[in-house]
């Protein structure tokens, strides 16, 4: 539904800026509503009402960049420099990009890389419930029944999660999408089932899929995937 709302919201809201940063560009008139310049707190109406950002800011957002990477086993997910080697180490962005989600080193797994702090603060917050899709593979054969009660709300960490899909794959594999993130939550669950996780792949993030992307590869998300996106989080 179209809504009338004040300029900021706006900007946030379709995704040109977060309104902190709309504020700035406001108060360096570099915004316009219908080709005049725009000011603080100015309402609009979506469904006539044209935002235009002048050169300035639209040089600033061309400067947002979105990757996804296959995070190989025993690299950290963390800019921060200590002994083990970083996600950032690993690669060659010239623009200055940090991981969504610390994640362990055991683990291979899909990770986006920004500089897009909006992305960043969506994708994290447990309200939006972001789904997350994990193949896992267990030491021994899993059975139904197993499968059915990693389906179901358990006790870990102290609370209690949140139902999951899980679906078989093989004698030892299932998947399993998860709409919230513990600490080492998948290999705490699987403990509950008597089980040890063997392997752990995440291998979507929303409408973000790994494909054929192998371990230490990364490249751009394209246009439609970060278009997507942005709708299923606007959506949420």
């Amino acid at each position: 539904m179209w809504e009338i709302m004040r300029i900021q919201k706006y900007m946030s809201k379709v995704w040109i800026c977060s309104r902190r940063k709309a504020e700035k560009y406001i108060l360096d008139n570099q915004v316009k509503v219908n080709w005049k310049i725009a000011k603080i707190g100015q309402s609009i109406e979506e469904w006539k009402d044209k935002v235009i950002l002048l050169n300035k800011a639209i040089k600033e957002q061309n400067k947002l960049v979105y990757y996804k990477i296959n995070k190989p086993r025993w690299i950290i997910t963390t800019c921060a420099q200590y002994w083990d080697k970083n996600i950032i180490d690993i690669i060659d962005i010239k623009t200055r990009v940090f991981p969504i989600w610390r994640l362990d080193k055991e683990s291979t797994w899909l990770i986006l890389l920004t500089n897009d702090g909006r992305l960043t603060n969506y994708l994290i917050h447990p309200r939006y419930e972001h789904e997350k899709e994990y193949i896992v593979e267990v030491f021994w054969p899993i059975t139904n029944k197993q499968l059915e009660y990693l389906s179901n709300p358990m006790i870990i960490l102290w609370s209690k999660t949140k139902e999951t899909i899980v679906q078989r794959i093989s004698s030892w594999t299932f998947s399993i999408i998860l709409t919230e993130w513990k600490n080492r939550q998948i290999r705490r669950m699987v403990e509950k089932i008597w089980k040890r996780v063997k392997k752990l792949k995440r291998v979507r993030i929303e409408n973000i899929k790994l494909w054929k992307l192998k371990e230490w590869e990364y490249t751009n998300l394209t246009k439609f995937e970060k278009i997507t996106l942005f709708k299923i989080i606007w959506i949420k």
